[in-house]
């Protein structure tokens, strides 16, 4: 993703992020114009469009902003971000590949330490995963990678959380256990989600976004059901 700013924004006390005027491209494609937005810790922030709206375009740039700057931001993409050829374990261990050298990695990669071991099993017992570990994720289901995403954003931590449509692979029940085990891990969330009625449980902020534009960012006891038929109508 490429991003053209038209105005950069000035990050004010309690912020994490603002955007004020942006406009961000894909490519060479411009997707999203006169962007204001802004992030501060402990919110949890939805963001409600049809697809190729924007939402992945505005979380992409969310992501890389705060990592340019040095947070320590887990991240769930649309796409899982997984190596297919590899197994769950490794997968999940890679999420927290940049708090250890090179060579304890790649032995780790080889040959997996009983410490390491224990660490990635919690993960992957919160998203039901457990004792599938050694599993190549190319045989996985759609719903078992992302599960598998969400287990590496779990085990590499930090406070806050970006994803992509998530647990849009998954049945309701267990779409709404695994965003409530990650709203309890995360102090900020930022997703893209598909599911109205999930999206109200979680979000205290809701952010519709429509024909390359941010339509409504209200909080989400006023979001009326109106608002939110409007952004899938095309209006």
């Amino acid at each position: 993703m490429s991003t053209d700013t038209a105005m950069s924004g000035v990050t004010q006390p309690h912020e994490t992020l603002r955007f004020s005027g942006e406009t961000f491209s894909y490519g060479r494609k411009v997707v999203l114009v006169d962007v204001d937005f802004s992030l501060r810790p402990g919110e949890r922030v939805v963001l409600l469009g049809r697809s190729g709206a924007g939402k992945s375009t505005l979380l992409n740039a969310v992501y890389k902003k705060l990592a340019e700057g040095g947070a320590r931001v887990s991240l769930v993409p649309q796409e899982h971000g997984l190596v297919p050829q590899l197994s769950i374990f490794h997968n999940v261990y890679m999420g927290r590949l940049d708090d250890r050298g090179a060579v304890y990695n790649l032995a780790n990669l080889v040959w997996p330490m009983g410490s390491e071991r224990r660490r990635v099993a919690e993960p992957l017992k919160i998203v039901g995963l457990d004792g599938l570990e050694r599993q190549s994720v190319e045989s996985l289901s759609g719903g078992q990678k992302q599960r598998t995403a969400l287990a590496r954003a779990i085990h590499r931590g930090g406070s806050m959380l970006i994803g992509d449509e998530p647990v849009s692979a998954v049945d309701v029940q267990q779409a709404a256990g695994l965003i409530g085990e990650v709203a309890r891990r995360f102090d900020t969330l930022l997703l893209a989600l598909h599911d109205v009625e999930l999206a109200r449980s979680v979000a205290t902020r809701i952010v519709g976004i429509a024909d390359g534009r941010i339509t409504f960012d209200r909080s989400t006891d006023v979001v009326s059901d109106e608002d939110i038929d409007v952004l899938y109508r095309g209006r």
